[in-house]
């Protein structure tokens, strides 16, 4: 009988009860039910009618900054996400997870091994009494053969590691969206931070134009005697103030600009952002819906669930370790001494059966397994509420910030238009000679601060409705979790 008739008769035979005992077998693990938390009907600090701007949804495709509609941060996002370092390295971390699945799946299928050897060797032949009776001469063994192996899944430990190996991609995938969001939030930022600083050197060279004719008046004043040479130190003292902060803002425009090249993903000579001058953008408004609805929006809290059900089906895979194991095995082949006859039907070989094996006793080693998942599970269901506050505190956060920085905007506006009449209306008396120039050069240092603290605001402003867009998830959603082991799926 061959190895494939004798495989085909044990089958048939076997079949019927091994059908039964496949059906017979039972998931042991608990049922995953996603932890609960209070997360309220709606966010504190949204209140109608404080922002300036109409509400802009953010683009399903997940590239929120174009609401900002500006050009020069629509390229620079777009080398981020070819190039950013961070991002790189959660795709890769990924794929990773990916490929584990994929490995972890494997064990539910049968593995299949062939096998060839050939080997002479000369073997000593001993007597019953142990002497050495000496050897035959050297021989020759020829040997080729398939060997199949399976484990079968009787409780369900196998499909709870693939369902944990899945629930951990699905977790890395989130973590790969959530690492976008958070480069691309960093990247909006550091951007109109930069254009912040433009302004404040738009803002400093027109000054110290203004102070240079300040001071060349002065000094023509004092020639013709009305002024003195204190009035002229002081507004000398004025110009170069205004100088070394130009210098400044230069300074701290350059370090945001070797930031964003490192963003992304160049070196700090290789990128070079344009000045603007006159640049103004408005922080845009973003619906922010209820609460509940950000359980679905951020990487960050899918991330965090994810984990929490990988962790829930290593309870099922700790589980399953307490009940016996069945495999079966089959193998075959040709066997013989002869190369000539070495695929004839003599040399054929063949074994087949299960194996039904149980551990009896492990000194609590299994129960220990048990508690260990039972407590990673508790750890990870208390990361994931700890998430969802962090991000409810995120959004509320932002939600004020820019509710008081829109009240603060209004005020300083208010403050710089006062402080313009005053230093008007203070140089008209000193051009008279019925003010002296430090009165005016107090004046025009208040109106700098002032509107230097103006543009601060205002930047401000922008960067926290980016941390508002990125504390709703940027336009992310659950329904981006890739489903499939067969291939990097899109994370957004």
């Amino acid at each position: 009988m061959t190895f494939v008739e004798a495989a085909k008769k044990w089958l048939r035979r076997s079949g019927i009860s091994l059908v039964a005992v496949c059906l017979a077998s039972c998931h042991v693990g608990p049922d995953y039910v996603r932890p609960e938390i209070e997360v309220g009907t709606g966010f504190a600090q949204q209140e109608k009618g404080w922002v300036r701007v109409s509400p802009q949804e953010i683009p399903e495709h997940g590239q929120w900054w174009t609401v900002y509609q500006d050009p020069e941060l629509d390229a620079l996002m777009a080398r981020l996400n070819e190039n950013n370092l961070s991002i790189e390295q959660a795709l890769a971390r990924y794929r990773q997870a990916v490929a584990l699945l994929r490995s972890t799946g494997a064990r539910l299928y049968p593995g299949l091994d062939l096998s060839a050897q050939w080997q002479r060797a000369d073997v000593p032949v001993t007597s019953r009494a142990g002497s050495v009776l000496g050897g035959f001469g050297p021989n020759s063994q020829h040997n080729v053969g398939l060997g199949l192996s399976w484990e079968v899944d009787l409780w369900g430990g196998i499909a709870s590691d693939v369902e944990r190996s899945k629930a951990q991609m699905q977790a890395s995938a989130a973590d790969l969206a959530a690492a976008k969001l958070s480069a691309q939030a960093t990247l909006a930022s550091s951007y109109f931070q930069l254009r912040g600083l433009d302004s404040q050197i738009d803002l400093l060279q027109q000054t110290v134009a203004a102070y240079q004719k300040s001071l060349d008046l002065t000094r023509n004043l004092m020639k013709a005697g009305i002024a003195d040479a204190s009035e002229v130190a002081v507004a000398d003292s004025q110009l170069q103030t205004a100088r070394a902060q130009w210098l400044e803002a230069r300074r701290e425009r350059a370090v945001m600009e070797h930031a964003i090249a490192v963003l992304t993903g160049s070196a700090p000579s290789l990128l070079q952002v344009p000045e603007s001058h006159g640049w103004s953008r408005d922080a845009v408004a973003v619906p922010t819906g209820v609460p509940s609805t950000l359980l679905l929006r951020r990487p960050d809290i899918a991330a965090a669930e994810r984990r929490v059900a990988a962790a829930n089906a290593q309870v099922g895979v700790a589980t399953a370790a307490w009940f016996p194991s069945l495999s079966i095995s089959a193998s075959g082949g040709y066997q013989s001494g002869q190369f000539s006859q070495w695929f004839t039907a003599p040399a054929q070989f063949w074994a087949l059966g299960p194996t039904l094996a149980a551990t009896l006793f492990d000194a609590g080693r299994r129960q220990a397994g048990i508690d260990s998942a039972k407590a990673q599970l508790e750890e990870q269901a208390a990361v994931y509420r700890n998430v969802v506050l962090k991000a409810l505190q995120e959004v509320e956060d932002s939600l004020v910030q820019l509710k008081l920085l829109d009240e603060q905007v209004k005020v300083q506006e208010h403050a710089v238009r006062a402080a313009q009449e005053s230093v008007r209306i203070k140089r008209n008396q000193y051009e008279k000679g019925l003010a002296d120039y430090v009165s005016v050069a107090v004046l025009q240092a208040a109106l700098l601060n002032a509107q230097r603290s103006l543009i601060a605001l205002q930047t401000e402003q922008l960067m926290a409705s980016v941390k508002l867009v990125a504390a709703l998830g940027g336009g992310w959603s659950v329904d981006k979790l890739p489903d499939s082991s067969n291939s990097v799926g899109t994370t957004g």
